[in-house]
């Protein structure tokens, strides 16, 4: 084992030891009286037999997935956690690290593999939402200050109807309509200014100053120009994704070498054939990279702008209104909406240019 394997398979050992010895709960009460939790600590401490003898890594993966169930199936039991159950909490969350580690060292084949590829950042966040339940609830922490994610997950499933409307005007109006703008008008601009040297020193340093414009200052004024609906909200998000879509294709179309211009030119090929067939697939990497900068930064931009002014549907609206009935569930439920639909969108666009730039050695090596 290697010496972070030695220390997680410590940690879940004594951790489970001092889950036994220490009482589960604040009144007292000993882990045993839970006996789902108490097979997990025994299973936890027998665990440490692997200096001894070899142990499998799936026996640290069910291992890690019994402590999860049971400690959190063990909470209405003990209602306010103690040590112990802190101490039993670490010791699977050891388990689960412990599982991963071993599993990624069985080789380059397995690490490629896509069922590994997907399950350990899955595994990771399921680990998350576990550890964030098994606090808030074990702890006694309001829910108005931060809610489980069970109530989270009941929220999301009463209030579809909701949620759909906020998703429908905030992303598949305002979002995508914005990026398409922000980002095409910045590509062509790009392509001017890579033409003419006057536009390069005109509009640049204009793309400069609309960058360092605060997006709380602005919102107000386009909200009042374009009006309350998901036009202006629009607007915000071309403002938000022009400049980095415009830096990122200037800086792409210089990045074809001197050398491959110059046989180019032996090619007599005029400018347009140069740009399509050379300056623009070697700019491909630096186009996608902003693309995917956008892909979070609309979203961003969308919702913000909701805050200043908006018909009654959409997510910055839902968020502001909830939270001052303090309904901290459906907050949480459009955070979490909103974070699925940026990191699909984020993931989408990575596809694209998968893709496209197929041939570049950064997608290879990936």
């Amino acid at each position: 084992m290697t010496r972070i394997q030695s220390v997680l398979a410590v940690l879940l050992g004594v951790g489970c030891l001092a889950g036994l010895a220490l009482p589960a709960s604040s009144a007292g009460e000993s882990i045993l009286d839970v006996p789902a939790v108490a097979l997990f600590a025994v299973c936890g401490v027998a665990s440490l037999a692997r200096f001894r003898v070899a142990v499998p890594y799936w026996i640290d993966g069910l291992i890690s997935v019994l402590g999860a169930v049971t400690l959190l199936a063990a909470l209405p039991e003990i209602e306010r956690a103690g040590v112990g159950y802190w101490a039993l909490l670490l010791a699977a969350w050891a388990s689960g690290w412990l599982f991963v580690e071993r599993l990624l060292e069985l080789g380059p084949t397995v690490r490629q593999n896509g069922f590994v590829r997907l399950l350990v950042p899955v595994y990771f966040g399921i680990w998350i939402l576990v550890v964030w339940e098994a606090v808030v609830r074990g702890a006694g922490i309001p829910s108005v200050l931060l809610p489980p994610p069970s109530a989270i997950g009941v929220r999301l499933l009463t209030s579809g109807a909701v949620l759909w409307a906020d998703f429908q005007q905030t992303f598949l109006k305002a979002v995508l309509v914005g990026y398409a703008l922000g980002c095409g008008s910045a590509f062509l601009c790009a392509i001017a200014i890579d033409r003419s040297p006057f536009l390069q020193r005109g509009l640049l340093p204009l793309g400069n100053f609309v960058s360092a414009l605060p997006i709380i200052g602005i919102a107000p004024i386009l909200v009042m120009w374009f009006g309350f609906d998901w036009p202006s909200k629009a607007a915000v998000v071309v403002v938000m994704t022009f400049f980095p879509m415009l830096v990122n294709t200037v800086a792409g179309l210089a990045a074809s070498g001197s050398m491959e211009r110059d046989l180019m030119r032996t090619y007599a090929a005029g400018y347009w054939q140069t740009l399509f067939k050379l300056r623009l697939p070697a700019a491909a990497p630096f186009i996608f990279n902003a693309l995917k900068i956008n892909s979070t930064l609309a979203l961003i931009g969308a919702i913000g702008a909701e805050f200043f002014g908006t018909p009654t549907v959409g997510m910055g609206f839902r968020i502001s209104t909830e939270v001052g009935r303090m309904n901290i569930d459906m907050v949480w439920a459009e955070i979490a909406v909103a974070a699925v639909a940026g990191s699909t969108f984020y993931g989408v666009v990575t596809l694209v240019e998968r893709a496209t730039t197929f041939w570049h050695p950064s997608v290879r090596r990936g």
